[in-house]
């Protein structure tokens, strides 16, 4: 009998302590969603380019960021869009790294040396509208 009552006291005790336990976590899963939710930005800016190459460098130098989560240059309208996190990374930072790949962006122009090393297809016009409007 005294095995049996045991059983049942170990038994009641594991589950009243996983039951307290799975709250907790829910709770803990909730605050960081919400967190991460509230530190996302997004931006929109102007950088110089031509084609599907300028393209690749210019979303590879922005994804390289730490923070950014998602940027698309749109070879139309000469502009990327980037998705970061705020409390990691800022705008400049994101315009400086695209400059530094050879861009020209609508704050910071491009590194001299990089753009001389970019393919031929990829030389734009220094004077090149940015940010247009899609057709």
């Amino acid at each position: 009998m005294k095995k049996v009552i045991l059983s049942v006291a170990v038994i009641a005790a594991l589950a009243f302590t996983s039951c307290k336990n799975e709250a907790k976590n829910e709770a803990k899963t909730e605050t960081t969603e919400m967190s991460k939710n509230m530190a996302m930005a997004d931006i929109s800016f102007g950088v110089r380019g031509n084609c599907g190459m300028c393209k690749a460098t210019i979303e590879k130098a922005a994804n390289a960021v730490e923070g950014v989560s998602k940027a698309t240059w749109s070879v139309d309208e000469k502009k990327v869009d980037v998705s970061f996190d705020d409390s990691k990374t800022d705008a400049m930072s994101i315009h400086t790294a695209i400059a530094a790949s050879g861009y020209d962006t609508e704050k910071v122009s491009g590194s001299e040396e990089a753009y001389e090393n970019l393919p031929g297809c990829c030389k734009y016009d220094h004077a090149m509208k940015m940010s247009l409007t899609a057709k």
